[in-house]
């Protein structure tokens, strides 16, 4: 009897395999990066096909197999659906997606990135200007690289990495964004990925 884990997770993005299948990589709460098929998901008579979408923040339950992760159930929570209906905010939460599909490995909770990604891209769905926009997405990777271990301790760039993620940061960062996008592509340029 294999255990079933549920947590909460964001599907960071998928692909088709055989004739009804798809892998999804799925950042959870408390498993960090996972790696799951869902058999069948594409037939129109599965359950899960429109629940298990790319970049849908959703409660999902998981079975760890001998070889990879399966899906067994999904259900939605109601949380950051308007992201993917604005083309610039799907758009930055594409990237973020990329970005964090390449630095995250396996299997390793991560309870500070889950929810500063939460609460930073519940801050960029309500976001109206491209400079709040470029803003945010700023120090969302700069708090990913941050929690990841690639940012040294840079006194100025402390508020925006430590302080709580509201929206008050994103003035803040305004301030600083120069040094933000430094920062950002040497500890990019160091990850060697």
């Amino acid at each position: 009897m294999h255990h079933i884990y549920h947590t909460e997770g964001i599907i960071l993005g998928s692909k088709n395999y055989g004739e009804a299948g798809k892998y999804y990589s799925i950042f959870t709460r408390d498993l960090g990066m996972v790696y799951a098929s869902a058999q069948g998901v594409r037939k129109m008579s599965s359950k899960l096909r429109f629940i298990l979408q790319d970049f849908a923040y959703l409660k999902i339950d998981l079975v760890q197999g001998k070889d990879f992760w399966r899906v067994t159930s999904a259900s939605k929570t109601n949380k950051l659906e308007q992201l993917t209906k604005n083309p610039r905010t799907l758009k930055v939460f594409s990237n973020i997606a990329k970005l964090l599909k390449r630095l995250l490995a396996g299997v390793e909770r991560n309870d500070v990135l889950f929810t500063d990604l939460v609460n930073g891209l519940s801050i960029l769905e309500k976001t109206k200007t491209n400079e709040e926009l470029r803003n945010i997405e700023a120090i969302i990777v700069l708090r990913i690289l941050s929690n990841l271990g690639y940012i040294g301790r840079d006194e100025k760039l402390q508020s925006l990495v430590k302080s709580p993620f509201e929206e008050n940061l994103i003035f803040e960062a305004m301030k600083s964004r120069r040094q933000i996008l430094s920062q950002i592509n040497k500890a990019l340029k160091e990850t060697h990925l």
